[in-house]
């Protein structure tokens, strides 16, 4: 199972909300790239790069965090948050994004969509699945949508999706633990390769994820509050 830390970017800063409000913002370090970097030394390959920015606005806003991560380590990164179009995802890519996850855009433009999985190929494009009470939310978390989770991945499935990301924002930065129920239903009732994201407080919790059958786990603020070591994650990669 891939180890993904997350880095969430407001103004150039790593930061991490609760529940997706914005006003709950805790910069936790100035130096996005210094953190990548601590991460790539303690043997973590992957990184979930989140334009919080980009999300709010409808528009790619942190390239140039991208690009530096990119350039200066050889970490995996997943980017997401404001890509709306084609010209985002070029950029995206262009700027050192190995992958691209689509959250907002494949709500309301799932035909859109379609034809980037199409054209750029099912490894290079995530599905973004952010839901409450199992109902996908949308615009950086803070519009609602009537689309079931389950439905709106095998939608997607049915066209070319294969990965995953789900979160499920009740338990995102709650450090309350992940929300096992609902990722167990997403693996009995899809094909998907599922990265799990939200609530991760513990190494105990990456080890649940790992036993429920997920190709991956997001982790934030659990990283950033001390709840799990570097050394532990490196431990969990190594075994």
């Amino acid at each position: 199972m891939k180890i993904i830390p997350a880095i969430d970017i407001i103004d150039g800063k790593c930061v991490r909300l609760s529940k997706g409000d914005y006003n709950t913002k805790k910069i936790y370090n100035e130096n996005p790239l210094e953190v990548a970097k601590e991460f790539e030394s303690f043997g973590i390959q992957f990184l979930h790069l989140v334009d919080l920015d980009g999300a709010k606005s409808k528009h790619i806003v942190n390239q140039k965090v991208l690009e530096n991560i990119a350039k200066e380590t050889s970490l995996h990164i997943d980017f997401g948050g404001g890509l709306k179009t084609e010209k985002d995802i070029e950029t995206a890519l262009n700027s050192g994004a190995k992958q691209i996850t689509i959250g907002s855009i494949a709500v309301q433009n799932p035909e859109f969509c379609f034809r980037l999985i199409e054209k750029y190929g099912a490894d290079k494009i995530i599905l973004g699945a952010d839901c409450q009470n199992e109902m996908i939310k949308t615009s950086g978390w803070l519009e609602e949508s009537d689309q079931d989770v389950i439905d709106f991945i095998l939608n997607y499935q049915k066209n070319g999706i294969r990965n995953v990301i789900c979160t499920d924002i009740s338990k995102d930065g709650m450090l309350e633990g992940a929300s096992t129920e609902l990722y167990q239903e997403i693996l009995e009732k899809t094909s998907v390769k599922l990265v799990a994201s939200g609530g991760i407080s513990c190494i105990e919790d990456v080890f649940l994820m790992k036993d429920i059958g997920c190709a991956g786990t997001i982790i934030g603020k659990a990283i950033y509050e001390g709840k799990i070591t570097l050394k532990e994650l490196q431990k969990f990669i190594e075994n």
